[in-house]
């Protein structure tokens, strides 16, 4: 399949659904597209039909479930050159990027198949029956993980393959038993209806409820407060801006029956360069997190926006060649007209701001965005909250400290992030062991001599952490693990065996 034509519709129940008012997408390239504006009324029929399919599909055998998600990625592939091509008109982002970025939406479909056939993950625990223990008999009782019912996902801007329609958090709750609605996301609603007919080519293949999935576009606020508040709805992922993460993690609290928002927000992913390692190969380090800095026009959720550097002639080569790397730069289009424009207010928050140091100031323009780069010290850091917001873009903030110990204590004024890194040579061990404790407490990864921006798709991947990282500490949106967060435990006492399930009786 090499053309596509986007009909512009929403998917809900198997039906492609118009409405009564559209809008157009804003591509990076080519003509824009017409696709139906969603509205709460869209979102009731989904989420009625969700749960109505979730009597069937919640208590679906885990190779029933397993075989779906291997046919979405099948259906996704059998799309491969179609999606490349409207991903990349929509998003401005590159054939390789878009490629390799639907190989690992496809691998995290197939590897939540592979785990949910092992049954590990179910948890399963047996206390066998004690009648005579005294005082008092112990009943048998037997616990398992089950599906809480339909999930709301709302698609990412900057992942429009990976975190979007068919994407980590919709396939773990697929994998989990939770039939899924999802808000696309008006940045690329022809990628979205496209993935949404390889799903919807998946249910009927695979015999599946078609209340299993919905997609519905656009829409204004209305639409995703309708989704987060709708009764049937039992949970929510979210990847996006701290701003509109906040305003949907309150609705879910103020609901008659509060739900459990998985956001994962925005982070600054501090480095912190420890004076050996930036003894002995500085430059190379600060080319590096260069690299990372400008990755994907900075565009990743990971991106590491603030290093940490003692003041001296180490710190200063690690920030010349940090400086040059970034001045050799190419500008890259932006995703979208509006994220382009919050990098431009970004950088403007650090121009002419007393005691923050211009290192490299450039100027962006349209869709196209330039690296930045400035510096201040760990006082005025500390002292200026707005110097810790997340630019979302690549743009670079050193912050120069006296020493080690210092660093330690600026890694305490942090808030909440998705990652942490130390840099480190063999002669820094007392000063990385002194801080690890306090970066573990910061983040829900910590690295040591690497950059963040790649995020691994694995069992002992966590992608979360405290607030503002994300709005639930203990879970993860990326890997096997971030099917817990579409499961509950359930203990069965004194079941008999002839109304349990397979997977509670195959104890």
């Amino acid at each position: 399949m090499t053309d596509f034509a986007p009909h512009g519709k929403h998917l809900i129940a198997g039906e492609w659904v118009a409405g009564e008012t559209t809008f157009e997408n804003e591509p990076a390239s080519g003509a824009s597209d017409t696709f139906s504006v969603g509205t709460p009324t869209h979102v009731d029929m989904a989420c009625a039909a969700a749960e109505d399919a979730f009597w069937s599909y919640g208590y679906s055998t885990r190779a029933e479930r397993a075989a779906f998600l291997n046919a979405i990625a099948d259906e996704i592939e059998a799309r491969a050159e179609a999606i490349t091509d409207i991903g990349s008109r929509e998003s401005g982002l590159p054939t390789a990027r878009l490629q390799g970025e639907r190989g690992r939406t496809t691998g995290q479909l197939r590897l939540f198949a592979e785990h949910i056939t092992g049954g590990a993950y179910l948890d399963r625990r047996v206390d066998a029956a004690l009648p005579d223990r005294q005082p008092a008999p112990r009943p048998e009782i037997r616990l398992m993980q089950r599906p809480i019912g339909p999930v709301a996902v709302f698609g990412a801007s900057n992942f429009p393959l990976a975190f979007s329609t068919a994407g980590g958090d919709t396939a773990a709750a697929l994998a989990a038993g939770c039939p899924v609605v999802v808000k696309g996301h008006s940045a690329h609603p022809g990628t979205g209806e496209i993935i949404a007919e390889a799903i919807h080519a998946a249910i009927k293949s695979c015999g599946i409820h078609p209340g299993v999935f919905s997609l519905i576009q656009g829409g204004k606020r209305d639409v995703g407060q309708a989704l987060v508040q709708h009764p049937l709805i039992k949970a929510v992922g979210f990847t996006g801006s701290l701003a509109g993460g906040r305003a949907l993690f309150d609705l879910c609290a103020q609901r008659p029956e509060p739900i459990p928002f998985f956001g994962e927000l925005g982070s600054v992913n501090p480095m912190f360069i420890l004076p050996n390692a930036a003894s002995a190969r500085g430059a190379e380090i600060g080319t590096g997190w260069a690299g990372s800095l400008t990755m994907g026009a900075g565009q990743f959720c990971t991106n590491p926006g603030i290093a940490v550097v003692e003041k001296g002639a180490d710190g200063d080569a690690f920030v010349a060649a940090a400086k040059s790397a970034l001045e050799k730069a190419d500008g890259q289009t932006m995703l979208t007209d509006g994220i382009a424009k919050a990098y431009r207010d970004g950088q403007a928050r650090f121009t002419g701001r007393n005691a923050v140091k211009p290192l490299l100031e450039t100027k962006s323009e349209g869709r196209t965005a330039n690296p930045n780069l400035f510096e201040t010290d760990a006082d005025t850091y500390l002292q200026d909250h707005a110097l810790g917001e997340e630019v979302f873009g690549p743009l670079g903030l050193v912050v120069r400290v006296n020493s080690a110990d210092d660093m330690r204590e600026l890694a305490k004024g942090f808030e909440g992030q998705l990652t942490a890194t130390i840099h480190m040579d063999d002669a820094d061990a007392d000063a990385a062991r002194a801080l690890l404790p306090v970066l573990e407490r910061k983040a829900g990864r910590v690295l040591v001599n690497g950059f963040p921006t790649g995020v691994e798709v694995s069992e002992a991947m966590v992608h979360g952490g405290p607030y503002p990282a994300s709005t639930n500490f203990g879970a993860t949106s990326v890997g096997t693990m971030s099917i817990r967060r579409f499961l509950r435990p359930v203990s069965y006492q004194n079941v008999p065996t002839s109304i349990m399930s397979d997977d509670l009786r195959d104890v």
